[in-house]
């Protein structure tokens, strides 16, 4: 017998042909330009296309952005015995009675790892890179209705907290919002894994992120026991206490030597935290057409708590909205994520 090159997918399980469409893009920002971290200005955008969509017709846009450390090629990855996630959203809208959506998939990683999806002077605008240049496109080059009560916004752990924050920030750009095991509750999602950062950074490192950026940038694989957690610190104090005298670096809420919290520094974090902005942001959120919140019960960074506790402040401000913990991690949550999509393009459609 002779081997025969035939055309097409080979099907599952390594992937199998889309009913809908999926546009692999190249963009080239300009809010990024000139970031401090000298990340590419030129980014990957996917955009996925439900059979049937004509372009006559004009659908909701709903937004899938990602975890710490991830980048939307990391889309393509699966599980085991899983469909991925472009998998999953085609079947998803292979059911008629879930409303046509456009469904966009944004990368917003940098080389600390991540973005939190909001604008840092020691990352990037990467707020305005979501909200006035990637939404304003999509709205240009596909058939969505361009108004924010018909676009939502979802993920998971890093990509949830920006689900939370960008439209409790820009309800100008989002209407809907759905997040899944996002970080909140900064306290107990945080602060606990500080002192982990200041023993690796002194028995590994010399007690010196520079020493640590050294041996992570020349390491042959990323080792999370070893350089997790003190990239997990420094990332995110690059989005919420950035150094102003110093862009690109980051001021600590803790002491690397000791561990012990710097006060000042923590105030600052805590004014990113969900559950703290919620009250700010009431207005935004009560203009939301739909809330929607999750999390494993077993979530090994307590987001479960985090989702308890914004839930608890959106009742106290009278806010409409949905939760759902059920039994699970953090990890393996790509199976939750067409139900999500599901109530935002409920909720979305005209």
């Amino acid at each position: 017998m002779t081997l025969q090159s035939v055309p097409g997918p080979p099907g599952a399980p390594w992937g199998r042909a889309l009913t809908g469409r999926l546009d692999e893009l190249t963009v080239e920002s300009e809010v990024l330009g000139g970031n401090p971290l000298g990340d590419p200005v030129r980014r990957p955008l996917y955009v996925y296309v439900p059979h049937g969509v004509r372009d006559t017709e004009r659908c909701p846009a709903v937004y899938m952005i990602q975890g710490f450390t991830g980048q939307v090629d990391m889309w393509h990855n699966r599980s085991a015995f899983e469909p991925n996630i472009f998998e999953r959203v085609d079947d998803l809208f292979g059911d008629a009675s879930v409303p046509r959506s456009i469904v966009v998939f944004v990368d917003a990683w940098t080389s600390y790892g991540g973005s939190q999806f909001i604008n840092s002077i020691s990352t990037g605008r990467y707020m305005d890179y979501l909200c006035d240049e990637v939404v304003p496109f999509v709205d240009r080059h596909y058939p969505t209705i361009a108004d924010r009560d018909h676009r939502g916004i979802t993920g998971k752990s890093s990509g949830g907290y920006g689900a939370m924050v960008v439209p409790m920030l820009r309800p100008d750009a989002f209407g809907a919002l759905a997040s899944h095991a996002g970080d909140a509750l900064f306290e107990v999602c945080y602060a606990r894994a500080f002192p982990t950062a200041a023993r690796l950074l002194r028995d590994k490192f010399d007690g010196s992120y520079d020493v640590f950026w050294r041996h992570l940038r020349e390491a042959e694989r990323f080792d999370y026991t070893l350089y997790g957690e003190p990239l997990d610190a420094y990332a995110m104090a690059a989005c919420y206490s950035p150094d102003e005298n110093e862009p690109g670096k980051a001021l600590l809420p803790f002491d690397i030597g000791t561990g012990r919290l710097d006060d000042d520094v923590w105030e600052r974090w805590l004014a990113w935290d969900p559950v703290r902005m919620a009250p700010r942001c009431k207005d935004a959120l009560a203009s939301m057409k739909c809330i929607y919140l999750d999390a494993g019960r077993s979530d090994e960074y307590f987001l479960d708590l985090g989702a308890q506790a914004f839930s608890k402040e959106l009742a106290a401000l009278g806010i409409d909205h949905t939760l759902e913990l059920f039994d699970g991690t953090h990890g393996g949550l790509q199976y939750r994520y067409p139900g999500a999509i599901r109530r935002l393009a409920e909720a979305l459609a005209p």
